[in-house]
């Protein structure tokens, strides 16, 4: 977006906190991809905020204090000497909001679309060619919106996600490492690696702790990578939730909160689908990662992965390190120890 470049060295100071139990304290705020990136004084990321889903809680008034949507509790105080910023928010929104399909065209698009999908419902009754058809034009910020919603689920039974600021920064150099959109590790509840729509992956934190280098966890990210590649994580909830499921999010672009609290329940304990080790084995090719780490780490005798083992496609070559020995360390302390 052109917009951002505008005010990519564009920094200002302000007051965050994380709930409204916390004290708030000071930290610098700067413009990242489409984000508000939001650091401490020692530079060191405490949360980033996706510009087209923050609020202004008091657009009125003097200092600007602003929210993600959703989640008034974290909030950024941003005072009368950080105008620059404010005005960059504003305008950021705007052209966000411009980029937008106009309402008009979307409400006839949604029209005409489910007057067609209701005639092929009624007179071919072909559910899984509208399954597949809705998966196709579902736009990317609604299947993030969906992952969240997801994520916040399983939170309730995994706890809240592992947020120590000096291992998220290490876990977002991880994900960039393996080309993946977000790696959200949990303390419990998902037996290793879960991807969700929107490009999310959540791992176990036994995946970073349990391990002495940070190739087990890429390679469940890899195995997850490539499984989705094959089985689309919103294609599997659709046709998990049923027929009216992709009826109700192609007309009206969400899920209700009963079909994403079953379909929640449902992935925490559903095997995941199986990925053969020869997709397996390009997938850790294509990341110039190790396989063997990862074998191991399944079968610890190597008899039920002999395959990844005598195949790994680095074997005998010379291998990037994946993390620097700080950051896996500030890694596996991410859940606080």
């Amino acid at each position: 977006m052109t917009a951002l470049n505008q005010y990519d060295r564009l920094e200002a100071s302000g007051l965050w906190r994380a709930d409204p139990d916390d004290q708030r304290k000071e930290v610098i705020v700067s413009i990242g991809d489409a984000t508000l990136v939001i650091t401490d004084t020692r530079d060191r990321a405490l949360a980033h905020w996706s510009l087209a889903a923050i609020v202004r809680t008091d657009p009125d008034s003097d200092p600007a204090i602003y929210c993600p949507d959703g989640d008034p509790g974290e909030t950024l105080e941003l005072g009368a000497d950080a105008q620059e910023m404010i005005a960059a928010i504003e305008k950021l929104q705007h052209a966000i909001e411009r980029s937008r399909p106009r309402p008009g065209r979307l409400r006839l698009y949604s029209v005409l679309a489910s007057v067609a999908l209701v005639a092929a419902l009624v007179v071919f009754w072909l559910p899984g060619a509208m399954l597949r058809h809705t998966v196709s034009v579902v736009p990317d910020v609604n299947r993030v919106t969906i992952g969240e919603s997801l994520l916040k689920r399983i939170e309730r039974v995994a706890g809240p996600r592992c947020n120590d600021a000096a291992g998220m920064d290490a876990l977002g150099k991880l994900a960039r490492e393996l080309g993946s959109s977000r790696l959200v590790v949990v303390r419990s509840g998902v037996r290793d690696a879960l991807p969700l729509p929107g490009g999310i992956v959540v791992l176990n934190r036994a995946l970073i702790e349990d391990y002495e280098e940070p190739d087990v966890a890429a390679g469940y990210v890899i195995t997850e990578q490539v499984s989705v590649r094959a089985n689309d994580p919103l294609e599997a909830l659709l046709r998990d939730s049923g027929v009216l499921a992709s009826f109700r999010l192609i007309t009206t672009g969400a899920l209700t909160d009963e079909t994403l609290d079953a379909y929640a329940q449902h992935i925490l304990t559903d095997q995941h689908p199986a990925v053969s080790e020869t997709e397996q084995l390009a997938g850790f090719a294509e990341a110039g990662v190790r396989s063997s780490p990862y074998a191991y780490a399944i079968d610890i005798s190597g008899e039920t992965v002999l395959g990844l083992i005598e195949a790994d496609p680095m074997a005998g070559q010379a291998t990037r390190a994946l993390l620097k020995d700080s950051d896996w360390i500030r890694l596996q302390n991410i859940c606080g120890g």
